[in-house]
């Protein structure tokens, strides 16, 4: 993997494969650059692409003072765009990913950005008497703060919790009979550093991006599943009709994830999206 320096002087990772113009993959929270390996790998004959570890992800300590939250790898991304020199790259954010591409477009706009494509996303996680469209359609303060004692308790019970408590039958029955996927999760959970990953939860989860989306000015592909964990449709198509000329495509029978669950569709929507 290849290295740059944040501004802040951590040193971040990024997976570089391919030649072309640039396309940079955002993963989710707690996850790393090998979620998008299998697409980036797929594109490297076209498009060089960057798939980064996000600050106190991938195995890679925080070694500086300071921040991990949403704001500070906003910050890592701007640091990346401009370390690999890369001129209005494609954009490409998976949940977290995505939150992190709002905090982005808040700080600096679209003016360096090419094109956008957001994966399976709100733009606000808490839910409240006038906002539905978060986790679970359901998910207010309390549910939050309760999430994150949880976490601070037993880290890897929670993040398969929430996983599992969410809209998804498959993982609810997964769950309820310790299925071997869940047992891989809660394996690859276990060698994860929870202090980082905390604190950047509790930063997702005091963001609110929905200002955010009338702001943005280049082509925007948004990609859900139609059995998402954590996201109803109604909210996919809240996000389509805020992002001014905005396209959705819902990816029948996939979770939180449609870009592995039908990667040869996501592969064919991410050219259209390049060919704009």
């Amino acid at each position: 993997m290849e290295r740059y320096r944040a501004s802040d002087g951590q040193v971040l990772h990024v997976k570089v494969v391919g030649q072309g113009s640039a396309i940079v993959f955002l993963h989710a929270w707690a996850a790393n650059h090998r979620d998008w390996l299998s697409v980036a790998n797929a594109l490297a004959g076209e498009y060089r692409c960057y798939c980064w570890d996000a600050r106190g992800h991938g195995g890679h300590s925080v070694t500086v003072n300071g921040s991990c939250d949403v704001g500070r790898m906003a910050e890592d991304l701007k640091d990346l765009m401009q370390h690999f020199g890369l001129v209005k790259p494609m954009l490409l954010g998976h949940s977290m990913g995505a939150l992190t591409l709002w905090e982005y477009i808040r700080r600096y706009g679209c003016d360096h950005i090419g094109k956008l494509c957001f994966v399976d996303q709100s733009p606000k996680l808490v839910t409240n008497p006038d906002w539905r469209y978060g986790i679970y359609s359901d998910f207010d303060q309390n549910r939050s703060r309760e999430l994150i004692t949880r976490m601070e308790q037993d880290f890897g019970e929670a993040v398969v919790r929430l996983v599992a408590e969410g809209n998804n039958s498959r993982a609810r029955e997964g769950y309820a009979n310790n299925s071997p996927g869940f047992q891989r999760i809660r394996a690859y959970i276990g060698t994860l550093d929870p202090a980082p990953l905390i604190s950047i939860w509790k930063s997702l989860c005091t963001a609110d991006y929905r200002d955010v989306l009338p702001t943005i000015t280049v082509p925007t592909l948004l990609i859900h599943g139609d059995e998402s964990h954590f996201y109803s449709l109604e909210l996919a198509r809240y996000v389509r009709d805020h992002i001014p000329n905005a396209e959705l495509r819902v990816y029948q029978g996939s979770d939180h994830s449609p870009q592995l669950w039908q990667r040869e569709r996501f592969l064919a929507d991410l050219r259209r999206l390049a060919m704009c």
